[in-house]
């Protein structure tokens, strides 16, 4: 079992940009530790995604995962992924609506708008150099996840306020007309 919790908003960590890793250092016993239990702590709860900020560590790695054990049972599936110092690129210009929730913001969802395709750069736990091209709700993800890594939550990129709910609203009320609107970028 991990020693790692999620750190909520409030955390001063959260806002601030997390640091380089470099190949050595990545591919110390201490960070491949922090990897694993990143991974592990993400399944446990339920996330698609999971920044080592938001476990108050100031690094720029993050693992995306999207199958059964995660909250987000209309996201297409996402192999596991360790993303260490990602840039991110947008691809074209086509925006999608994405209804975003967070471990670190709990209980709350919001309306923002993200890039339809990005192409993502980044290392691999091994310091293998990798990219990827991610569109519709993974390409969310991915940003999700690089925002944290920024300093940037979700609740920034909502314009809206009164898109706000908690998940219990958000799945009551509003849930099945946001998939019809994005039904043609959330098939498995």
């Amino acid at each position: 079992m991990t020693a790692l919790s999620i750190t909520t908003v409030g955390d001063p960590v959260l806002r601030e940009r997390a640091l380089e890793v470099g190949r050595d250092e990545l591919r110390s016993e201490a960070v491949q530790r922090l990897i694993d239990e990143m991974i592990e702590l993400k399944r446990a709860a339920g996330g698609a995604g999971l920044a080592a900020n938001q476990v108050s560590v100031r690094k720029r790695i993050a693992v995306v995962e999207v199958d059964e054990r995660t909250r987000y049972s209309y996201k297409p599936l996402v192999p596991l992924t360790v993303i260490v110092n990602p840039v991110l690129e947008p691809v074209g210009g086509a925006r999608l609506p994405i209804v975003e929730g967070c471990l670190s913001v709990p209980g709350l969802r919001g309306e923002l708008e993200r890039w339809l395709t990005v192409r993502v750069r980044y290392l691999d736990r091994f310091g293998e150099q990798r990219e990827l091209v991610a569109e519709g709700l993974t390409a969310g993800t991915f940003q999700h996840e690089v925002d944290h890594l920024d300093g940037v939550l979700f609740l920034d990129r909502v314009e809206d306020p009164r898109t706000f709910s908690t998940w219990e609203q958000f799945e009551r009320r509003h849930q099945a007309a946001w998939l019809e609107r994005v039904a043609p970028w959330v098939r498995k």
